[in-house]
């Protein structure tokens, strides 16, 4: 690239140079007073704002550095500055000129930390302007609007000292009608890193590369044989696609040597995208997902990247920590779920990546510990927790950063990451400024704390769990050139972890007072906890019944999981709206397995037979259920001779069951009867259906009158029987005697005449006929046979039952 000294119309004469740097020198030497000096101390937030406002009146101009190359030169290199001065005042200015400045090294970490956190203020600029022809002139700068400036500089003129940070600037000067004289208008400070021999002792230094999202999946999945999957929405599709967060962060990531960091929620959810999904619409409706080439060409992306490096394999769903000691630890069967979380996570990545993780690190939100989440976090089998140094704080005096590892007791060690260097690339970094800026200031940290000791260390860097493209890439940026550099090497977690601690470092784990207030706010209440108890017990009752438990019980374990993750932090809503969802569900579930509702029943008669349904409308069978009837009025009705009778039942999937239990009446009236399914374990499953049975039956009092009533019919027809026959002998008798005395036959007008001479077969017709007028005789309210009667009149809301 051309130096801007090059440009025709830019240089201006000597003559005039020195004029004008003269008059600046009088008019600035307020804002120079602090030129070649060190600041102190880190100024105060407030004398930080009340510099901004001085600084932001009519005459400022903003400067923005969007590039520096390269971020750390070496002997014989070109330091190219470009970007962009924008007059943010009311006056046009003229005359004006970016300069470059170089300050002297700065001594600690402290001092990067001080510039760092004012990079615009314009007092106290340090070096004097590079000079000669390595400026860039603009003859004016009209209000609003924003010019582009490039200068390139061989390293040999800025007259590097000895290694270490450097101070560097670049300013606006100019002047306005107001104040018609050169003035400083405007700064943009930032560091050069110079080291351009190897290092004596390089520091090892481990990166943690996160591939972390939020929770997608639901715990809904489709009836079909695949249990096609459903999304609460299809975001994840944007993260994965060309630019996204997550194709950037495996874009990048593959070109450094880093330690993956990898939720094998994030995982699952890619590789289910990979096949047939779903996703959830308004109200219960679904749509088909549509980007199975983009989940399937990341996980061959990220499968290519992580060979030979580092993974290491969070819990599933990136559980909260911190919530879950906080908030969750004296709620029952919580811990149960983190450890069932650390336990898929080996397999899960294992499966899917084909390469093998350790799962022997816990990694609170922000490194932030006390004694509790230390407890919870080794709960599940994990020794190592990811702390960072502002939780971890040095006590002891060490003139340097120690090293990452900590043994914190009970065969523990804390990883403390470096604070400044984990937490510089927060914010917004969507403009080239802004990232320039968190890249020149990590490198300069990470070389001023190799110059601290000879002694060689071991740090660790953990950024935001999940940052965004910009981010990403401003964190690629300086982590090659951390890894192009002189002063450092890469190295893996595991073995930061295991490195010798110093013996001075920090080891006491705080106490939860001193846990940040602000995190505390964003943690899952006890109330989160009690609802994701209270859907495992319901998935507990549910499950016992199936017939292949695994395609309940392994979608809802993975949604339990992602009811404590981290990602829910600043999302309270969302995180209860997917809490309700899971639960809801397994009650629609649990609910295709019910009693289907009975009418008034009839039962007429000393016995009969109760039908009871149970109907099934899940796609798979169900067994190890038991249908118990009970009856509340046992002395009127009892169930096969008892308060209340049991049946096992079994039902296929898509059918329903008919179960019959025999009843017997001890006296007339309603009964209430009770039906309700019950596990074999002896829990209530759903709810009971309650129906009344109406008896009819009849008493032994009843029988008895009817019984005598037809005793004495008999007894009156054999009477009858026996009279006539005696009637018929004593005829018999006298016509013999007529006969003899020449008498003739009876008088026809004689009845007792005419019935003497019946035949035997007359008298049997009129018993018959006797018979048939004993009936007539017969009043309505005498009793009935104990027979169930038919009826041929509709049963309205009745149900008569079997027999």
């Amino acid at each position: 690239m051309a130096e801007a000294a090059d440009f025709q119309g830019m240089s201006p004469s000597p003559a005039r140079r020195w004029l004008r740097r003269t008059g600046a020198l009088i008019a600035g030497a307020p804002l120079l007073a602090g030129l070649l000096q060190l600041p102190a101390a880190a100024p105060s937030h407030a004398a930080g704002q009340d510099s901004l406002k001085a600084a932001s009146g009519s005459d400022t101009v903003a400067v923005a550095v969007d590039s520096l190359t390269p971020s750390v030169p070496s002997e014989g290199d070109t330091l190219t500055v470009s970007g962009t001065v924008t007059n943010e005042g009311k006056q046009a200015v003229t005359d004006a000129q970016v300069d470059l400045h170089l300050g002297s090294a700065l001594n600690t970490r402290s001092d990067i930390d001080a510039i760092a956190q004012q990079p615009d203020q314009r007092s106290g600029l340090a070096g004097a302007p590079v000079g000669g022809k390595y400026v860039q002139e603009f003859a004016k700068l009209t209000p609003g609007v924003s010019q582009h400036f490039s200068i390139s500089v061989p390293v040999d003129k800025l007259d590097l000292g000895g290694d270490g940070v450097y101070q560097f600037a670049v300013s606006l000067s100019g002047e306005t009608a107001a104040q018609p004289w050169e003035r400083l208008l405007g700064v943009q400070r930032t560091f050069l890193p110079w080291q351009p021999e190897e290092s004596d002792t390089k520091t090892r230094t481990t990166v943690l590369w996160p591939l972390i999202s939020s929770s997608h999946m639901t715990a809904e999945t489709g009836s079909d044989e695949a249990q096609t999957p459903v999304f609460r929405d299809d975001d994840l599709a944007q993260e994965l696609a060309p630019g996204g967060r997550l194709q950037q962060l495996v874009a990048l990531g593959k070109q450094l040597d880093v330690t993956w960091v990898i939720d094998p929620d994030l995982l699952a959810s890619v590789d289910a995208m990979t096949d047939s999904y779903r996703v959830q619409g308004e109200g219960d409706a679904t749509t088909a997902g549509t980007h199975q080439e983009v989940a399937k060409r990341w996980l061959a992306d990220l499968q290519q990247a992580v060979q030979d490096k580092e993974v290491v394999a969070l819990p599933f769903a990136d559980p909260d920590l911190a919530s879950l000691a906080h908030n969750g630890t004296n709620v029952t069967g919580s811990l149960n779920h983190l450890k069932e979380a650390t336990d898929v996570a080996f397999d899960t990545v294992a499966s899917i990546l084909h390469v093998e993780s350790t799962t022997d690190f816990a990694w609170p939100v922000n490194g932030a510990v006390d004694p509790s989440i230390v407890k919870v976090a080794t709960s599940a089998g994990a020794d190592k927790v990811i702390a960072r140094s502002d939780s971890l704080v040095e006590t002891g005096g060490l003139p340097y950063t120690p090293s990452a590892a900590r043994p914190i007791g009970g065969g523990t060690t804390a990883v403390a990451a470096d604070a400044r260097m984990s937490t510089v690339f927060q914010g917004n970094l969507t403009r080239a400024s802004s990232s320039t800026l968190a890249v020149q200031r990590f490198l300069a940290q990470s070389l001023a704390l190799n110059h601290q000791t000879g002694k060689q260390r071991s740090i660790v860097v953990a950024p935001q769990r999940m940052p965004t493209a910009s981010q990403a890439q401003a964190m690629a940026d300086a982590v090659t050139a951390l890894q192009d550099g002189t002063w450092s090497e890469p190295q893996e977690l595991t073995a930061a972890a295991s490195a010798k601690p110093d013996s001075g470092a920090a080891t006491k784990v705080p106490s939860a007072s001193r846990y940040p207030s602000s995190l505390r706010k964003q943690e899952l209440p006890r109330a989160a906890f009690e609802q994701i108890e209270n859907t495992r017990d319901k998935l507990d009752n549910f499950k016992v019944i199936l017939t292949n438990q695994s395609r309940v019980v392994t979608p809802f374990g993975r949604a339990m999981n992602r009811e404590m993750s981290t990602s829910w932090r600043g999302r309270s809503a969302e995180a209860a709206d997917y809490r309700n969802g899971v639960e809801a569900y397994i009650n629609s579930l649990a609910g295709q397995v019910t009693l289907i509702e009975k009418s008034e029943t009839k039962l007429s008669g000393r016995s009969a037979t109760i039908p009871v349904t149970v109907q099934n409308n899940l796609v798979q069978d169900v067994d190890h259920l038991v249908l118990r009837l009970t009856s509340t009025s046992p002395r009127r009705l009892e169930i096969d001779g008892d308060t209340y009778s049991e049946q096992d039942v079994s039902v296929s999937g898509g059918h329903s069951q008919t179960v019959k239990f025999s009843t017997s009446a001890q006296a007339n009236g309603q009964a209430t009867v009770i039906a309700q399914l019950y596990t074999e374990d002896g829990q209530k499953y759903g709810s009971p259906v309650t129906f009344d049975v109406k008896v009819t039956e009849f008493t032994a009092t009843v029988m008895l009158v009817i019984g005598g009533g037809f005793l004495l019919l008999v007894l009156a027809g054999f009477r009858m029987y026996t009279q006539r026959k005696r009637a018929a002998a004593a005829r018999d008798a006298g016509e013999d005697g007529s006969q003899e005395n020449g008498e003739t036959d009876g008088d026809p007008e004689n009845p007792e005449d005419t019935e003497s001479r019946l035949t035997p077969e007359d008298l049997l017709k009129e018993e018959s006929r006797a018979g048939t007028r004993a009936d007539a005789s017969e009043q309505p309210s005498d009793p009935t046979p104990d027979t169930a009667a038919e009826n041929a009149d509709p049963s309205g809301t009745g149900e008569r039952v079997d027999r």
